[in-house]
Order: C-alpha cells, then structure tokens, then sequence
C-alpha cells in the first residue's frame, strides 16, 4: 500500500521574557486596550539576548521528537521555515539537525508567515516517496526586526517557534487530504524588511528603520490577507470534497484576531472550530501554525481522526492551505 504521513509528534518553545500590551501601550502613548483591540494580542514573548532562531528550534523540535518517541538521528529530513535565520549564510537548519544529532537533509525555507504551510506540503512528499521521518519546523525571532516606535508593526509581533514529526503511515485515513499554494505577487511591497537583501544591501550609511518590518499600507495589507485566506482555504476544501463543517479544527496563520475572524465568517467556519493563540504569543509569522497546533494538542485538544485546516498568508503575498487528517 501506498505509504502517506501522519503527524506523530507536537512541539513549541518561546522564550520567557514577555511584553504585554498594556506596557506596550504606555510606551506608545496609546489609549489602554487599544492594541488588544485591533489585534488580539494581549501579550507577545521576546527572545533573550543571547537566544537566535536556531535556539528556538531546537526547544520546540526536542519537544516534538519526545512527543513522537524519536530522537534528530530517526529523521531524513528537517525542514526550518523562518525569515529570520541566525546569518544571512549560512543557513540555520544544518546547524539544528546537527544539535538534534541529524545527518539528514536539512535547509532554511523563506516563506514568510505561510513558511510552515510551504514547509509541510515538502515534507508530507518526501515522507511519502522516501518512506522516512521529517521534521518540519516554523521559528522566528522577529524581535530584532521590529521597531517598538513603531505602533503600526510593533504591536503584532512576537518571537516562537512550533515543530512537527512527518512519519510515514499505511493508514488510508490518515494524512494529507488536499493542499493548495499560491502567490499575489503583486502585494510584493506592502510588508517587508527592506535592507539586507541584494537589491538593498547593508551600507555602513544604512538607516536603522531600513533594518526593521514595514507596513506600506496597513488597510490594504488587512484586506489582502482576509482575501488570501478566503480564497486559498476555499480551494483546498473543494481539492478535499469537503464543505466547512466537516472540520474539526481551523489553525490558521495568527496575523491578527480581526483578520481570522473575518475571514473564518466569509468561509463558514464555525467560531468554535476556530483556535487562536494570538492573545498569548502573538505574530511569530512561521512559527504561529505549528505552535498553535502543538499547543491545542498539548492542552488535550486534538483527537484521532480530527480534520484540521491549516492556513497561511504572508509577505510577498505567499499564500497556502493544508487539510489533514490525525
């Protein structure tokens, strides 16, 4: 028989140092509960100073290798989706395969926040066709991207990683129903960090803001994403011959409650089935899809046989959904 995935292992980290809305809200000079308003957020977790993205990694994958019962030495594959790596080069995943006692295949996928949803549909293919473990990772420390003077991205991010084990199954019932991946490049510009690249490079006359997240056109920004959402989970569940209340669980991408809500109405997703973590760890763009999902399972919360949608939208504009089956 066939060979799909199955999700045998859950996994998060993030850091203890934490910045409340509230604190945050006296720093800006804004009215109190004005960030938890717009966003959800009421508390965003920031890495310590001696803390990188391959740190966070490591914590929330050694958790998920406990939780499978597996150790870095078991997976052919370790996939880390981040926008923030440890260096520009070279990239993080070796150096976290090598701490997890991995040889196995590893790199860095630059997908924005939809990265992990990018990350998975890769890994449930190699699971598949090479009948051997994965492990798919989402960590950021977007900390040291944003510019806490700025209300318009500092109120949404926060620094946290989420990890999953891909292994290989025989089981029909389980695994990937549908996926579908796209892009709305022409929102290339309304979110971006716009030194440090080749088209920008770093000049010792760099300004600091250059080094940080902007948002070109917020409005326009929070329309796209509800739409990204709309369209990319709609086609996933028609790819599945499943309407929305055949869902157990929707995990989306934790861009902002507004967005989430707005859209989960638009698809008809039942509030119920809808799991936010936003208001605890805020926007950790990658990181947010595979530690919503290892925390709803931490808390007892997923089942056997439960269908989740995972959905995604990031810079870029990256979009994606995946519908799998526990």
């Amino acid at each position: 028989m066939q060979s799909r995935s199955t999700i045998s292992g859950t996994g998060y980290y993030v850091p203890e140092q934490q910045l409340t809305s509230p604190q945050l809200e006296r720093d800006l000079g804004l009215a109190e509960g004005w960030i938890e308003q717009r966003t959800g957020v009421r508390t965003r977790h920031f890495a310590a100073n001696d803390e990188a993205v391959s740190d966070l990694a490591f914590q929330a994958s050694q958790a998920a290798l406990k939780h499978a019962g597996m150790t870095g030495a078991d997976m052919g594959l370790i996939l880390l989706a981040t926008s923030t790596p440890d260096h520009l080069l070279p990239p993080s995943a070796p150096l976290l395969a090598h701490r997890l006692g991995s040889h196995g295949g590893a790199m860095d996928l630059a997908g924005a926040c939809t990265g992990f949803v990018y990350a998975l549909t890769l890994a449930d293919s190699y699971v598949r066709t090479h009948n051997q473990h994965a492990l798919v990772v989402g960590a950021n420390v977007l900390s040291r991207r944003i510019n806490l003077q700025d209300p318009a991205s500092s109120i949404l991010f926060g620094d946290g990683a989420g990890a999953v084990v891909l292994s290989p199954t025989a089981d029909p019932a389980k695994g990937m129903l549908a996926m579908h991946l796209s892009s709305q490049g022409q929102h290339y510009d309304l979110i971006k960090m716009p030194a440090g690249g080749s088209r920008q490079p770093f000049t010792a006359h760099t300004a600091p803001e250059d080094m940080a997240i902007k948002l070109a056109d917020g409005k326009l920004a929070f329309s796209a994403a509800i739409e990204s959402m709309i369209s990319t989970a709609g086609i996933a569940l028609e790819k599945a011959g499943l309407t929305p209340d055949d869902l157990t669980w929707w995990m989306p991408h934790q861009a902002n409650r507004r967005i989430i809500e707005a859209a989960g109405r638009k698809i008809g997703i039942a509030p119920e089935r809808v799991v936010f973590t936003i208001g605890e760890f805020a926007n950790s763009s990658a990181g947010t899809i595979p530690l919503t999902l290892a925390h709803h399972w931490e808390a007892g919360h997923v089942k056997p046989g439960d269908i989740i949608l995972m959905t995604g939208v990031g810079a870029g504009f990256t979009e994606g959904s995946v519908i799998y089956r526990i």
